[in-house]
């Protein structure tokens, strides 16, 4: 039995970040949280007060950047996957990406980067 790589699906990469953000509903309900994982098309917002619903419209707004407007696709527990309505440009997401890349345990990952120094 093959088993399908999840990232063939989608329409482009998406990158494990720990990106601090805000993200404000259609309501004006605004909550503090993380983006865990974040594609040109959109990412994933976890926060333990998560009140969001499939279908609502949000503005995620990672710290220091403008807000994204989006739509939540998905709500599975304190995550919800919001789909950007415009993509994301592409020099700005790999700079996220690098500056925003989690910890890695050495050993743990195959491709490991190395350790970013905390200040």
């Amino acid at each position: 039995m093959m088993h399908e790589d999840p990232q063939a699906k989608r329409r482009s990469r998406r990158a494990a970040v720990i990106m601090p953000a805000r993200c404000r509903s259609r309501s004006g309900f605004v909550d503090r949280g993380t983006i865990s994982n974040i594609s040109l098309e959109g990412c994933r917002f976890e926060s333990h007060a998560l009140t969001l619903h499939v279908g609502d419209l949000v503005v995620v707004t990672p710290d220091g950047l403008e807000g994204l407007c989006g739509q939540v696709r998905w709500v599975h527990g304190h995550s919800a996957g919001v789909e950007f309505q415009r993509p994301f440009y592409a020099p700005v997401f790999e700079h996220l990406c690098q500056r925003h890349a989690p910890f890695v345990a050495l050993g743990h990952a195959r491709h490991a980067q190395p350790l970013r120094r905390a200040a």
